[in-house]
């Protein structure tokens, strides 16, 4: 009995389709990623049982650190330019127009207002290690206050969010809701870790 031949098939595949699927898709990973931005103090949150995510944009972010220190944060880089030409004019510092596109750029920031100017032209690197001494939110010297008035001229519909350490002293809290509230904002969130999460 003859054996009967298996005709050979060539074993090359051609790989063109898969390698453009592949370069697709890490053009698009690159150009859709955003990069979370520096933070200028790192903030251990409570835990909490609650599941409500905050939206994408439109975030008003107050950080309160360990020590107590109030941090300010906008989304959106049209707002801050806006909101350095408003609080330049209520507080008589002129911003230029560099200054305020710097600014723009910029994560949060913890400084009273008369040191933001040089802050904005410090380099990224120096600005990390520039002591902050955190945003003045008391009763005789509210600038909390200020910034988030203003804020809500730019665009009333911002969301207002804490992210508070979970060391952070209770007054300083209650001080922060305080400034809220005389600003007509009584409904803000707390960010939290879930909790048993890491």
């Amino acid at each position: 009995m003859a054996k009967v031949k298996v005709p050979r098939k060539s074993t090359s595949v051609d790989m063109t389709a898969m390698t453009d699927v592949a370069f697709l898709l890490l053009t698009f990973f690159m150009l859709a990623t955003q990069f979370k931005p520096d933070e200028p103090v790192q903030v251990l949150t409570p835990a909490s049982v609650a599941e409500i995510p905050l939206p994408d944009v439109d975030v008003m972010l107050i950080t309160i650190s360990d020590d107590n220190k109030v941090f300010f944060d906008l989304q959106g880089e049209h707002y801050k330019y806006a909101l350095l030409e408003r609080m330049g004019k209520k507080y008589n510092i002129a911003f230029t127009e560099d200054e305020r596109q710097k600014f723009s750029n910029m994560s949060s920031f913890g400084l009273p207002i008369a040191q933001l100017k040089q802050y904005i032209n410090l380099s990224p690197d120096k600005r990390k290690s520039m002591p902050s001494t955190g945003i003045p939110c008391d009763s005789l010297n509210n600038e909390l206050g200020d910034w988030v008035w203003q804020s809500r001229l730019t665009n009333n519909n911002f969301r207002v969010a804490i992210k508070g350490d979970r060391e952070v002293s209770y007054p300083t809290i209650k001080q922060v809701i305080k400034t809220l509230q005389d600003k007509d904002v009584n409904r803000f969130n707390f960010i939290t870790s879930m909790e048993g999460g890491k």
